[in-house]
């Protein structure tokens, strides 16, 4: 499951999110985000095949359109996103 707390700045989105124990993202997403990781682990996996890991205080960046990604953790993880 995904929690969201969201807040919207115009075309801004800016969200807390957790995602639970076993977490796994249903599609590839091609949103471009600044995401980084609170507490927990984030395992993030790029169609062409790269894969990365998030720990806390680690973050990423990706363009609209750019490299569609989807996400999973085994033990849950707490997020900032802005998108």
């Amino acid at each position: 499951m995904a929690y969201w707390r969201t807040r919207q700045f115009g075309s801004i989105r800016v969200r807390m999110v957790e995602y639970t124990p076993g977490y796994v993202a249903d599609h590839w997403c091609v949103k471009g985000h600044i995401l980084l990781c609170i507490e927990g682990e984030l395992h993030t996996e790029l169609k062409d095949g790269r894969r990365f890991s998030l720990l806390p205080g680690m973050s990423y960046q990706v363009a609209d359109d750019a490299e569609p990604h989807r996400s999973h953790t085994e033990a849950g993880a707490r997020l900032f996103i802005v998108d």
